[in-house]
């Protein structure tokens, strides 16, 4: 099967895309939001991550806000690395490379150079202090891109992947041999990217605060999280190379046949999780966190990330079958929701920042609409991108 046309990672693929507008949905309407910000510039800039406040918010939203943050970025890695190797193998490491300079490259751009101003407008007009949008934005030090981070992180990803191509052509092979070897049983495959995650991100977590997001200009990441990313992402190649529906990734695999036991271990560890963040925050009168109980909770996040990306990827091989036309859509327009979605979340929450509603009842209004308009702008423009395709692709005389 080609992974092109994989329903059930097509649709996980799809459905981590939604998850990330309820994300970004969400953040305004949970307990422990922010206030608005007195200006862009004063510290600190929570209004990066929470571009609108609200005053209506509902208890027990931030517990999905943590579990999302726990796994869905990634898992989105992952899957990123496993659509990316056929790819590779198939445009070889130049055209492959200047095929995601287009297609992550150009997009970063734009969506750093104007969407993301568009997006944090809203938070501007919420400040208390208007010294002019664009004075204030250019007094920053960086220039906020936003959720298009991840669009050059998973470029740098790629040419990593491309150069390695063309200094051992054959690397894709042996690691997806390992693969193979490692997918023979879910476990084990489990266990050892628990144990490499654990390995790269442990001491990641220790040297740098897991919150801290480092930045050059527009080029934003989370940095403890980049060698967690990269692993997710190489482990999505492996299974790319060998066989998007083998091993693991069987439809009738072992993985997907116990879907209900990963789901049961991905919420006892979110649990787990939960427990060791708030013994942490207790400490934090006390002194702050040993460094053996900081690397506890940070295990608990690889652990959680891991278990929770197994199930997702679980549920979706066992009950993703069949093709649906609304949701071949959504799929097929997945990227231009990611893309498009920040300007829209952060607009509708300001258009009704004023309405007596649950915060529950916002967030619901919010990231549908946000979905539809997202979807819809997407939907038009890959039909004028294919329009123009087609107005350019030159007559041929029939044979």
């Amino acid at each position: 099967m080609s992974t092109d046309r994989n329903v059930p990672i097509g649709y996980l693929r799809m459905f981590l895309t939604l998850l990330v507008v309820l994300h970004h949905t969400v953040l305004a309407y949970h307990t422990y939001a922010p206030p608005a910000a007195a200006s862009l510039v004063a510290e600190p800039r929570m209004w990066q991550a929470f571009p609108v406040a609200d005053a209506h918010r509902t208890p027990g939203l931030e517990l999905l806000i943590g579990f999302n943050d726990t796994f869905f970025m990634s898992l989105m890695f992952l899957i990123s690395g496993l659509f990316a190797w056929p790819s590779l193998v198939r445009k070889g490491a130049g055209a492959f490379a200047r095929d995601r300079m287009l297609r992550l490259g150009l997009p970063f751009v734009a969506c750093a150079g104007a969407l993301a101003p568009l997006a944090y407008y809203p938070a501007y007009l919420q400040s208390h202090t208007h010294d002019g949008f664009w004075n204030e934005w250019l007094r920053l030090g960086n220039w906020p891109a936003g959720p298009a981070w991840f669009l050059w992180v998973l470029l740098a990803f790629g040419c990593v992947a491309a150069l390695l191509t063309g200094l051992a052509p054959r690397w894709g092979d042996a690691l997806g041999r390992i693969t193979g070897r490692l997918s023979s049983a879910p476990i084990k495959y489990f266990f050892a990217l628990l144990a490499a995650s654990a390995l790269v991100y442990l001491p990641m977590g220790a040297a740098f605060d897991p919150t801290r997001w480092m930045s050059f200009g527009p080029f934003f990441v989370q940095i403890s999280r980049l060698l967690q990313y990269a692993l997710y992402f190489f482990a999505g190649a492996g299974l790319g190379a060998y066989g998007a529906d083998r091993g693991i990734l069987a439809r009738d695999g072992k993985l997907a046949l116990r879907w209900p036991l990963w789901i049961g271990a991905s919420l006892i560890s979110y649990v787990f999780a939960i427990v060791m963040f708030l013994t942490i925050m207790a400490t934090i009168p006390k002194g702050g966190p040993s460094p053996l109980l900081m690397a506890a909770g940070n295990f608990t996040f690889v652990l959680t990330c891991a278990s929770a990306s197994f199930a997702m990827i679980a549920v979706f091989l066992r009950f993703a079958r069949n093709a649906h036309r609304a949701a071949d859509s959504l799929s097929d327009n997945a990227y231009g929701i990611y893309l498009y979605h920040y300007v829209a979340v952060s607009w509708l929450e300001l258009a009704i920042v004023n309405a007596r509603l649950p915060g529950i009842a916002k967030a619901g209004i919010v990231f549908a609409a946000a979905t539809l308009a997202s979807w819809g702008v997407s939907a038009a423009m890959r039909a004028v991108s294919a329009r123009e395709v087609r107005r350019r692709e030159p007559l041929t005389s029939p044979a």
